[in-house]
């Protein structure tokens, strides 16, 4: 069987160069996303950022520092959270997998120690939340009660997405596929390739069966040819047709959709059961539980559908309702082979599900739009620069 690789000069099989990087595509992004119902979709997902956590105070360290109940969660059970400032706004989206329910030692392999002996939880964070998070554990953390380190580097990770990926990982692995059917949302195993452990994920961010492996950087290459070759079907692909399913699904992502200037339930991550209301206190608790008990956020994060027209209504666009008042701005924007235009946009509570707004972006001469008659010392704010689009605001996630 020829195991699907991107078109490169690399061998049949072979894994993404490191260090990792992201890829956009590998030539046919609307055959890479088409893989997802027809079979599954293998993705490099080494640039997020990756931290394990030890000791018996681990799991009531971060506990304090999460909008979920870490303390709570069972050993092969995890949860999605965000890190907040003290005004409730989020540092750090972050999937958290408890590993050892903070007390028994995961069981070596074959008698050596792996990367996941004695972690009590290993932490997965966006790239491009990293720094913040990052400090946050500098601030907060004392490493002599819960030891933190930074995994980045030596554990990488790959994500099988699809109707066929709880099969072929089963198939890679010689695992039972019910063993992996069983799975919560962010619940775990410990599997082995090569004799190393390698952390199988289940993640539901893009409304499908997907699953991440974590595995050390030195058994990526051999792990990942394993799972390409496993079954038919399986098809290499980039972030775009990750980004496409990602926003189709309504989940965020850090550094895009949401920030430092996001509070959680403006991101909807209420509805994505990423902030427990009966939990014991944690940093930016008094202003999520203020909204959820005796207010509401001004703001959402919501559904924009619009005719695909060549290119993506860009992020930072503004919407505009028929008055001609700036009711939000346009975040992720993607152009679906499925569903045609497709974005996520911060809208304002009072604009209903169902209405069209217009999205309005200026394009600069230097960008193309002006053609050859353009005026010297134009500007983007100039209206012969400006474009248009109509979209409609929806619920999330999108139909899948």
């Amino acid at each position: 069987m020829t195991a699907p690789t991107p078109p490169s000069a690399r061998a049949v099989g072979s894994a993404p160069s490191a260090p990792p990087t992201l890829v956009r595509d590998y030539g046919d992004p609307a055959t890479e996303y088409a893989a997802l119902r027809t079979g599954a979709l293998l993705v490099d997902r080494s640039h997020r950022d990756r931290w394990t956590l030890r000791g018996a105070k681990a799991r009531e360290t971060l506990t304090g520092l999460v909008t979920n109940d870490v303390a709570a969660l069972a050993a092969g059970h995890g949860c999605y959270a965000a890190a907040l400032t003290p005004k409730g706004k989020i540092i750090a989206d972050v999937r958290v997998f408890a590993i050892d329910g903070g007390t028994a030692v995961p069981p070596s392999v074959d008698g050596v120690r792996t990367w996941l002996d004695d972690v009590a939880l290993v932490v997965d964070v966006p790239a491009r939340a990293a720094e913040g998070w990052g400090g946050m554990l500098k601030k907060y953390v004392n490493p002599r009660l819960a030891p933190y380190a930074r995994i980045t580097e030596q554990v990488r990770a790959f994500g099988l997405y699809g109707v066929h990926a709880r099969d072929a990982l089963a198939a890679a692995f010689g695992t039972p596929p019910s063993a992996l059917s069983q799975l919560a949302p962010y619940g775990h195993a410990t599997l082995t390739s090569g004799g190393e452990a390698l952390l199988v994920v289940r993640v539901p961010d893009l409304g499908l069966d997907g699953f991440e492996v974590l595995v050390p950087a030195s058994a990526f290459d051999a792990a990942w040819a394993r799972v390409a070759g496993a079954a038919p079907g399986i098809v290499a692909g980039g972030e775009l047709a990750y980004a496409i399913a990602r926003v189709e699904a309504g989940y965020p992502e850090w550094g895009q959709d949401v920030d430092d200037g996001t509070l959680p339930q403006e991101a909807n991550l209420d509805e994505l059961r990423a902030i427990s209301y009966t939990k014991g206190c944690y940093t930016g608790q008094e202003v999520v539980a203020r909204i959820h008990f005796r207010g509401h956020v001004n703001r959402h994060l919501r559904g924009l559908a619009y005719p695909p027209d060549g290119t993506p209504v860009p992020r930072g666009a503004q919407l505009l309702d028929e008055e001609g008042r700036v009711v939000g701005d346009v975040r992720s924007s993607m152009l679906s082979p499925r569903l045609g235009g497709v974005a996520l946009g911060m809208v304002r509570r009072e604009v209903p599900l169902g209405a069209v707004l217009t999205a309005r972006w200026s394009s600069t001469p230097e960008d193309g739009a002006a053609g050859d008659g353009a005026a010297a010392g134009a500007t983007a704010d100039d209206p012969r620069f400006r474009t248009e689009r109509g979209v409609t605001v929806g619920p999330l996630p999108f139909p899948l």
